[in-house]
């Protein structure tokens, strides 16, 4: 880690998770750092690192080039990273793991949080608690945009699907499939094609719809592999469901636990689930 003036030779870390899915938060309110992909991939490697799924630095709006314009919005940016290092615009269960920890650390207090994302301004709702270390917490996720993109197909083995582009602030592949073991261990990524539908990557979810309101899904994220939940992807998933979602309440099921998602009048969702404090420290830079 780079730090652009000098810095201790330990850093403090939180460390959280929103339905399994879990990230390293690095306060850095005043922007003094640059956060290298070599150095984000060493923290969260699960062997010789802290280990995380990604990474959430935790810097303020005016303290860094890459919220330039969203002071006015937001005092906080996510500047979130996936496990490889590279950059991520939007993480639903990053920024609700975030928001309990800026409420936690007393950096903002409970209620509506306007915390900036690459993908834009985001109100995360963060509920009184009086351990301030879990329980739900809700995100304003928008609208989902559906792309026109036609013959979009991902493929795992000799097995192929059609898929369906979903813009969430990040883009997703949604899979519809018979049974959550038919694309098997996902240890490899599965193969897009056309090669040039994602040209940044692709998160790549797989969904069994129980019932009109119920889906189970897997995910194999871009830039980290198989997590256990994924909140962007969990309203992908509600967004590609075959004549659209209807307003309601959704349960979207994962390895990790159960997301709720709520599709308002205008189409805009809001994501609910836990978002746990669970360790905290410091590192060796």
């Amino acid at each position: 880690m780079n730090a652009a003036a000098a810095g201790p030779a330990t850093y403090p870390f939180v460390k959280g998770h929103g339905a399994g899915n879990d990230f390293l938060v690095l306060p850095d309110p005043d922007g003094r750092f640059r956060l290298s992909a070599t150095e984000v991939a060493a923290l969260c490697d699960r062997r010789t690192g802290i280990g995380a799924d990604g990474l959430l630095r935790a810097v303020r709006c005016d303290a860094t080039l890459e919220a330039d314009g969203l002071a006015a919005e937001a005092e906080w940016f996510m500047d979130y990273r996936n496990a490889d290092g590279s950059p991520g615009q939007m993480c639903g269960n990053g920024i609700r793991v975030l928001a309990r920890y800026l409420v936690h650390a007393g950096h903002c207090p409970p209620g509506a949080l306007r915390l900036a994302t690459r993908a834009g301004p985001r109100t995360v709702h963060v509920p009184h608690d009086k351990a301030g270390l879990d329980g739900p917490v809700t995100v304003d996720m928008g609208r989902p945009r559906l792309s026109g993109l036609a013959d979009v197909v991902v493929s795992v083995g000799a097995n192929a699907w059609p898929a369906l582009q979903v813009d969430m602030g990040n883009p997703h592949a949604v899979v519809f499939v018979d049974d959550l073991a038919d694309p098997g261990d996902l240890v490899s990524p599965p193969v897009v094609t056309p090669a040039d539908a994602y040209p940044e990557g692709v998160t790549v979810e797989f969904v069994v719809r129980r019932t009109p309101f119920d889906l189970a899904l897997r995910v194999h994220e871009r830039g980290v592999g198989e997590t256990r939940a994924c909140g962007t992807g969990a309203c992908a998933a509600v967004a590609a469901l075959p004549a659209g979602p209807a307003t309601g309440s959704y349960t979207v099921d994962m390895p990790g636990g159960r997301l709720r998602i709520s599709v308002l009048a205008d189409g805009a969702m809001r994501l609910t689930g836990p978002a746990v404090i669970v360790a905290q420290g410091t590192v060796s830079l």
